[in-house]
């Protein structure tokens, strides 16, 4: 078997050579509208916005800081420019159901020209009601009517009175009361006089009296029904004066908006309800109108597209329950919460009816019931407006009830993932209500044709935040680094806030240097200042490596011992830290013991490598035997969990030197994951892994031949440090790929690991040949202690026996 070559420089790192890029600076570079490589999203945001079927909203996801919400936002403006926009919606009174506030539907811009109407009709109304009620014709017809019931009144009094001259009697009128007495030659008899006269003239005046007491009191009995008479018919002229006086004004609006009949509707309601409070409106403050009643006659614009060119596009950045349908505010009026119709406010819902509503997933799911609301508006199509307090049954009083208000938004829903997988595996409407799926790419496909996109796109965002321009050198180190962020040689980084953040920290330093470009040298420090602001951790892990407080072997051999290579991410800072794995084998049942999952710091996918590594050496060293083996595999000075199968390869190694009794060449480190077939898959963070070792091997001032083991399919996943680089084209530093467990044996014990020959076994002096010979060792100890045992068992007395 053919030893793996070390990796050259230029294979473990891709250049973007500058003289490719036919620019000087990216002043010159036209912009990109839309990012390059998300093609596929572009075409489901352009299907989920021109479908209209029910349900054909969209979720768009994607990893945070991918752009997702300026993308988004940027192509449904793009879009909604030219569409045409949605109708207006207001709320009037509702003067037969006050509690329930009426909509009124208006093109676009017809809201606030109706406002201004009835502003000017409200306003009118303060002119015209008093000037009609001191008008002459009123004051006129008005003094008519008071002195026609007047007349009404005295006429019965006055027959009364002449009726009892005729006999004798006057009428005396007093304050609230009236009386009889007798008189002679028209003058009132004293009480001396009338007691002078005969009994027989007494009585007859006594008997007229009392027949004229009773006339006058029929007479005193219709002064009520004149008086209510009199009220009824200046009631009626009232309204007939009002009718003369708003008429006008009122026609001209009920011929301008003939077209829109709820418009006329709550016309023809205000003319009959300041017909029926006429009596309120002449018996204000000279003849002025009463607020409160005037204030009934607007409307409350609710929705208002008068300034709004296209379609709208929304984004509501805190969708509660209130913000997305819309609540009903509340005013103190002397201690007690009121409110009316011109209180009721539109959601984001409201105002997105006709575009589009842009929403960030996880918010609105965190909200109390907005996610439910947003729900129910969507499949039912129209919104009521409604407090939590209500809905929860906390307030049991009488609020308003505003009608239902049609609405037809696109929702666009911006989420992660797993979000989005979560929501479609548990909530049974979400599938219905959001049928299209737009997923970001993470990653962009890297070519020539793709660097001149790329470049365009970094020259937009630099006009955007309005930054330097960049050079060519400058465009080339950002693509590298693009490539570096995306772990992959072929790919580029589709992670629009860090490559927005690193143009912004290297036009820092241009502007810090005095320099009007941001060049190469720029970028390269920014990069390194990120690093180097996040490296405590590492810094101090290196520290502890060259103090020995951690123990790891950059020298020498060891048997049962292998340098693995971890990753830890704390935040945005990742980094590759070597760790000590060891192993112990000896005779037993072919268990093996994974010390991290017995100390419950192993996760499920580093048992699962356990065990397949097992399996590998049972078939490939045991394939026609019992595996008698008893081995345990540790990763030393480590507290916290493990997980991943990024180790097994190294795992492996380990436990067959341990196995074999030969010593592994300290000087490598090992990654990579193993199959059954003994195969070398690849893993992830193998550029900072690779770093990591390299940093503390130059700590330890030993850089003679080292290097690192790595799965060859991760060879196109290499973009190393530029050091890193120097020292593999040096000579001092390797890097191996390697596709089997056999090619890492032979590069870790220098030995020929061998191949299973036709005959069964392998070839005599080969690595797999001392590690079968000492499993057959042990399966012939462990059958030898099995049969003393069985004879111990059958043995009179013995451990089983009834002696015993």
């Amino acid at each position: 078997m053919t030893r793996p070559a070390s990796l050259t420089a230029e294979q473990v790192y891709q250049r973007c050579p500058p003289e490719h890029l036919d620019f000087e600076t990216t002043e010159t570079l036209e912009a990109l509208e839309l990012p390059c490589g998300q093609e596929r999203v572009l075409r489901a945001l352009e299907f989920g916005a021109s479908m209209r079927g029910n349900g054909f909203n969209l979720f768009v996801l994607g990893p945070a800081g991918s752009g997702r919400h300026d993308l988004v936002r940027r192509f449904l403006e793009r879009r909604a420019a030219d569409e045409s926009a949605p109708p207006d919606w207001g709320y009037v009174f509702n003067f037969q159901q006050p509690e329930c506030p009426r909509a009124v539907r208006l093109a676009a811009g017809e809201g606030r020209t109706l406002q201004a109407d009835l502003d000017r009709l409200i306003e009118d109304l303060h002119a015209s009601i008093p000037a009609a009620f001191e008008s002459e014709e009123y004051q006129r017809r008005l003094q008519e009517l008071k002195d026609a019931s007047e007349e009404a009144q005295t006429e019965g009094a006055r027959k009364v009175q002449e009726e009892a001259e005729a006999h004798d009697i006057a009428l005396i009128s007093a304050p609230h009361t009236f009386s009889f007495a007798p008189m002679r030659d028209g003058e009132i008899l004293k009480p001396e006089e009338y007691d002078a006269l005969s009994e027989e003239e007494r009585g007859r005046i006594d008997e007229k009296v009392e027949e004229l007491q009773e006339k006058l009191q029929q007479v005193m009995h219709q002064v009520p029904r004149l008086r209510k008479e009199l009220q009824e018919k200046i009631r009626a002229l009232n309204a007939e004066m009002l009718q003369w006086a708003l008429g006008g004004p009122i026609h001209e609006l009920k011929e301008k908006w003939s077209h829109r009949p709820a418009v006329v509707e709550h016309l023809e309601a205000i003319l009959d309800e300041v017909v029926r409070h006429a009596e309120a409106f002449r018996g204000g403050r000279s003849h002025a109108p009463p607020e409160g009643l005037l204030e009934r006659f607007r409307i409350n614009l609710l929705v208002d597209h008068a300034d709004t060119r296209g379609a709208p596009v929304i984004y509501e950045d805190l969708p509660n329950h209130q913000h997305l349908t819309g609540l009903i505010e509340h005013q103190v009026h002397e201690g007690a919460l009121v409110t009316d119709f011109s209180l009721v406010r539109a959601g984001a819902l409201h105002r997105a009816s006709g575009g589009y509503l842009i929403v960030d997933a996880r918010r609105v799911l965190t909200q109390p019931l907005a996610w439910e609301s947003l729900k129910r508006v969507l499949f039912s199509g129209e919104i009521r407006i409604e407090s939590l307090e209500r809905l929860f049954g906390l307030v049991s009083a009488v609020g308003l009830e505003p009608d239902p208000i049609p609405v037809a938004p696109k929702v666009v829903l911006i989420g992660d993932r797993l979000l989005y997988y979560l929501l479609s595996a548990f909530d049974p409407d979400f599938l219905e209500l959001f049928k299209v799926e737009a997923d970001f790419e993470d990653d962009l496909d890297r070519s020539d044709a793709s660097h001149v996109l790329y470049a365009r796109m970094l020259a937009t965002m630099a006009r955007r935040v309005e930054l330097r321009p960049l050079n060519r050198e400058a465009v080339a180190r950002v693509i590298e680094h693009a490539s570096r962020l995306a772990g992959d040689q072929c790919k580029l980084s589709a992670h629009d806030r860090t490559l927005r953040d690193l143009l912004l920290e290297a036009d820092h330093w241009a502007r810090k240097a005095g320099a009007d470009v941001v060049g190469a040298g720029h970028v390269e420090q920014a990069i390194r200042e990120r690093q180097e602001r996040g490296a405590r951790l590492q810094r101090r892990s290196l520290e502890q490596i060259r103090r020995g407080v951690v123990l790891i072997a950059t020298s020498g051999a060891q048997i049962a011992q292998v340098n693995g290579l971890s990753l830890l991410q704390l935040g945005d800072a990742m980094f590759g830290r070597p760790i000590r794995i060891t192993a112990t084998a000896r005779s037993g049942k072919g268990h093996v013991v994974d010390i991290e999952r017995e100390a419950k710091l192993g996760g499920p996918v580093h048992s699962k490598a356990v065990m397949i590594l097992s399996r590998f050496i049972a078939s490939h060293y045991a394939e026609d035997s019992e595996l008698s083996l008893s081995a345990s595999l540790a990763f030393e000075q480590s507290y916290g969990d493990i997980e991943g199968d990024s180790a097994s390869v190294a795992e492996t190694c380990a436990l067959l030197s341990a196995i074999a009794r030969i010593p592994l060449h300290q000087s490598l480190a090992v990654t990579g994951s193993l199959n059954q077939h003994g195969e070398v898959q690849a893993v992830g963070g193998v550029n900072e892994k690779i770093e990591g070792f390299f940093d503390v091997c130059r700590e330890a001032g030993e850089l003679d031949g080292h290097g690192v083991l790595l799965p060859g399919s991760n060879v196109e996943n290499l973009m190393l440090r530029h050091d890193v680089r120097e020292a593999i084209a040096e000579g001092r530093f390797h890097v191996y790929p390697v596709a089997t467990v056999d090619e890492a044996i032979e590069l870790l014990t220098g030995m020929t690991a061998g191949e299973r020959g036709a005959w069964g076994g392998f070839p005599a002096g080969s690595f797999n040949r001392v590690v079968a010979d000492r499993l057959a060792a042990f399966a012939r100890l462990s059958h030898r202690r099995g049969s003393r045992d069985d004879d111990a068992e059958a043995t009179p007395g013995g451990p089983s026996g009834e002696g015993a």
